[in-house]
């Protein structure tokens, strides 16, 4: 399942980052890591943009890059 799949308040454990090049850096520069966890926090009306909460921090992702995201509910 991908991070874009997770409902609010689910959890979920990454399991691997599917972007190339600058996104991927971009992302794992903001803490999208390999077995970090990640927590839905909403999701916005038209689905666009999404909120997680990772490493004890907000982020705010396009459905676009967390769908490159490949997590399994935990």
């Amino acid at each position: 399942m991908t991070l874009a799949e997770l409902k609010p308040g689910q959890k979920g454990r990454i399991l691997q980052i599917g972007a190339l090049g600058p996104l991927k850096r971009r992302l794992m520069d903001m803490g999208v890591v390999v077995g970090e966890e990640v927590l839905m926090v909403k999701v916005a009306p038209l689905g666009d943009p999404i909120e997680v909460l990772i490493k004890s921090y907000n982020l705010s992702l396009r459905k676009k890059e967390a769908c490159e995201i490949q997590v399994e509910a935990v």
